[in-house]
């Protein structure tokens, strides 16, 4: 890591599939700095919620105080942060297809944001932070020192998806019909009153669509390390 990025903090923003979350794991691991994916956050309230037999009908009216109730917090660790619930550890119960269906509706509301965004702040006190998301750079961290927004094709961005979610071999129609269910994603993410997502003023917007993994990540390290020159 370059003499004096220390402190900095480095937002990727961006719609599902565009390669976020891996690529801000792989940069904050060469620049040695720590990452936070903030959308393991509200899959965290979502099972919480689900797992405390909440309907999702009532989702819309819980407080502030009562989504905190939960329990969900952040513990540090040398590359990040653990997700926990009521002091357990949640990791494959992040990405249940259960959660992956319901959290869009969650993330929309004011109670939940205002909930979550203190946590993701004090995750980002110390710096070294790299942190991904939505809304990562327009709201959380509005005076990050450095705000990448990616995007990609739809029909790319499918494709990424359903490898990451184990799917190996697929076919067109497989294809069409996760990158319909992630148009309605971008959709109730996009339009959404409350942080919705859009690329943050004074970004660096990247079309990873025909970048291999390796490039994009190199691309960000680069501008991370221009900031010290």
């Amino acid at each position: 890591m370059s003499p004096g990025v220390g402190g900095l903090i480095i937002t990727i923003d961006g719609p599902a599939g565009s390669g976020k979350s891996s690529t801000a794991r792989e940069v904050a691991q060469r620049l040695s700095f720590k990452h936070l994916d903030s959308g393991a956050l509200y899959r965290a309230l979502t099972y919480g919620l689900i797992e405390a037999g909440v309907a999702e009908e009532e989702w819309a009216d819980l407080t502030v105080r009562e989504l905190r109730g939960l329990g969900i917090t952040l513990e540090s660790t040398k590359t990040g942060f653990e997700v926990r619930l009521g002091g357990r550890l949640l990791v494959d119960e992040l990405r249940s297809v259960e959660v992956t269906d319901r959290v869009s509706l969650l993330a929309g509301l004011p109670s939940v944001r205002e909930c979550l965004i203190g946590l993701q702040r004090e995750a980002g006190s110390g710096g070294f932070l790299i942190v991904d998301g939505r809304d990562m750079g327009t709201v959380v961290f509005p005076e990050a020192e450095l705000k990448v927004y990616l995007i990609a094709d739809l029909k790319e961005r499918a494709r990424r998806r359903l490898l990451e979610n184990g799917r190996e071999v697929f076919d067109d129609t497989d294809l069409a019909e996760e990158a319909s269910a992630l148009e309605e994603r971008d959709d109730l993410d996009s339009g959404r009153a409350i942080s919705p997502l859009k690329s943050p003023p004074g970004a660096v917007e990247i079309d990873t669509t025909n970048l291999s993994f390796e490039e994009q990540v190199s691309v960000i390290v680069e501008l991370v390390n221009e900031l010290t020159l």
